[in-house]
């Protein structure tokens, strides 16, 4: 266990260190920054505005002896804003993951992996989680930024929630990643690894629809099939831990991505090696 376990910590730092080495890792960086600071203040703007005019409809409806639903304006900014971030992730994971294993199939050096005496279980892990940690560098300031808008919020919003909402994020890209690295070591193109990755994991962001569409169709028979295919959505479990929301069974959809692309992952490169001997 113990040679396992500094097998992936070598993988690790290497992967690690090349992200913060390198240029194009730094500029997806900047853009998502960029993106994510300009998503922050128009969300959080529109967001003043709205609270000004559910205060407005309140007063009205109290003169008309009313009661207005209550409405939390932090929790709506941070539904807002992690749900755009969800979206803009789904664009960033691909081209972070697209050069996983496309890479050293190029540079000639996957058929080295292949037969190396490290396990294939090993190096993918090693490698998911080195861009997995360059992406929760990405989000850390992000949860600053949240952290400074609710520090004067009144009445003040837990802390635990944004903390679970960003959570969320890394737990998305981390299943994204996951997906996104089995299907780069399928070819030695990355940008075919980041269109077929974008393609699948906007399948898997949009499948609840096709699960209600299943079970509307079909009728009571088919409520069962479609519930199942709906919970296999990646954003449907992300909203969930976005709204403050603690789900299990989020948890566990999200880890059985990760598993999943991690064992196709290996399993890929297995049958590099077996092409090799």
């Amino acid at each position: 266990m113990r040679v396992i376990i500094g097998n992936v910590g070598a993988i690790y730092r290497r992967e690690l260190m090349g992200y913060f080495v390198s240029p194009f890792a730094y500029l997806v960086a900047s853009i998502f920054w960029l993106l994510s600071g300009l998503f922050l203040v128009l969300i959080l703007q529109g967001t003043i505005e709205q609270s000004q005019i559910w205060d407005m409809q309140a007063a009205q409806m109290a003169q008309m002896g009313l009661q207005a639903p209550p409405v939390d304006a932090a929790y709506e900014f941070l539904k807002s804003f992690l749900g755009g971030m969800g979206y803009l992730s789904l664009f960033i994971l691909p081209i972070l993951s697209m050069g996983l294993y496309a890479e050293e199939r190029k540079r000639g050096t996957l058929e080295l992996l292949a037969t190396s005496p490290i396990t294939n279980w090993a190096v993918a892990v090693g490698k998911l989680l080195g861009v997995v940690t360059f992406f929760t560098a990405m989000v850390m300031p992000l949860l600053g930024c949240s952290a400074i808008v609710f520090a004067s919020v009144n009445p003040p919003i837990p802390p635990i929630v944004p903390i679970l909402g960003h959570a969320g994020l890394i737990l998305l890209a981390a299943s994204v990643l996951s997906v996104g690295m089995f299907i780069s070591s399928l070819t030695e193109s990355t940008i075919l690894a980041a269109i077929l990755t974008f393609a699948l994991i906007i399948f898997l962001s949009v499948i609840e629809i096709i699960g209600n569409w299943l079970a509307q169709q079909f009728g009571t028979q088919w409520q069962l099939v479609g519930e199942a295919v709906g919970n296999l959505s990646l954003l449907k479990h992300y909203y969930n831990l976005v709204t403050g929301v603690f789900d299990s069974s989020s948890i566990v959809i999200f880890a059985s991505y990760i598993i999943f692309g991690i064992f196709l992952t290996a399993a890929s490169i297995e049958l590099v090696r077996f092409g090799r001997s």
